[in-house]
């Protein structure tokens, strides 16, 4: 049996708390619904993208090489990698 090892997508530049929104580095595609893992360490979380923005502006999806704002419902840290759950 093979074990699928799931690829990050991204990488959390920043964390505005007040507003639980993440700047991510994205090293994938992404889109808003997608559920998505946090992984920070050994701390591991799931949450869904409930709006994302680019230069202020809200997208449906971000590719690679963007650097994008997506609000999320749980607190996160920088540093913190993003995949598909």
């Amino acid at each position: 049996m093979m074990v699928k090892i799931k690829k990050a997508l991204g990488v959390v530049t920043h964390w505005y708390d007040h507003i639980s929104v993440a700047v991510v580095k994205l090293s994938g595609k992404l889109s808003v619904g997608d559920k998505i893992k946090i992984k920070h360490g050994d701390t591991e979380t799931e949450d869904s993208i409930i709006s994302m923005q680019l230069d202020h502006e809200e997208i449906k999806s971000g590719k690679k090489g963007q650097e994008i704002a997506i609000k999320l419902s749980n607190k996160i840290k920088e540093g913190s990698t993003i995949e598909l759950a």
